[in-house]
């Protein structure tokens, strides 16, 4: 007779392990990672981190990939929401909030040294950035329409400054000690009410 497998558990037990791997990683780096030092942070043996992933890749991955179907509902409601402009700064804030975490800033940056290596690490990568791209493109050609912002600026071009601008606060965490990603969140709003809304600045 087969055993039943309880999905509450199995996900539970698989999470587990992703944030075991997650602080590892963000600490040491993909490559200096072992599975041997994944068990012994997850509490679990080597046959049973096997069973829930195929190998170290596969783990790297799914730190990624954690939270995914949540971030696609929220981007699907900000686009499809009563005023576009208040829910593309939603959209910023959610995006940039998890650079407050500490491991998460080095986190991305492994990611993206992981890229340059690996087809599907930068597939992944791409896939994430380009749903993320879409959403903001699509609130400011929403928000363009309604009057909110600027009609002259390009939505797709600018939805990728909004990105670099977003991707900053995680360089930033990554690389200066001193750098507080949640602090800097009123700058950027500035600076997007500035450059979307041309608004004055002091005079």
């Amino acid at each position: 007779m087969m055993r039943t497998i309880d999905p509450a558990k199995h996900e539970a037990r698989r999470r587990n392990i992703v944030n075991a791997a997650a602080g590892l990683f963000a600490a040491k780096g993909f490559e200096r990672t072992t599975t041997a030092e994944i068990c012994k942070a997850a509490g679990t043996s080597t046959g049973n981190l096997f069973h829930y992933f195929p190998n170290k890749r596969a783990i790297f991955l799914a730190v990624f990939e954690e939270d995914g179907d949540e971030k696609a509902e929220f981007l699907a409601r900000a686009v499809a929401g009563d005023d576009p402009w208040a829910a593309l700064l939603e959209v910023v804030d959610l995006l940039a909030a998890p650079a407050a975490e500490p491991t998460v800033p080095p986190l991305v940056m492994e990611a993206m040294v992981q890229a340059y290596r690996d087809p599907e690490v930068e597939a992944a990568l791409s896939r994430d950035n380009a749903e993320e791209h879409a959403a903001i493109a699509a609130l400011l050609s929403r928000a363009a329409e309604a009057g909110q912002i600027d009609p002259g600026l390009d939505p797709v071009g600018t939805a990728t400054w909004i990105q670099t601008l977003i991707g900053s606060l995680y360089t930033g965490a990554a690389t200066n000690p001193g750098f507080e990603p949640a602090e800097q969140l009123p700058t950027l709003h500035l600076i997007l009410r500035r450059f979307l809304r041309a608004e004055p600045g002091p005079s």
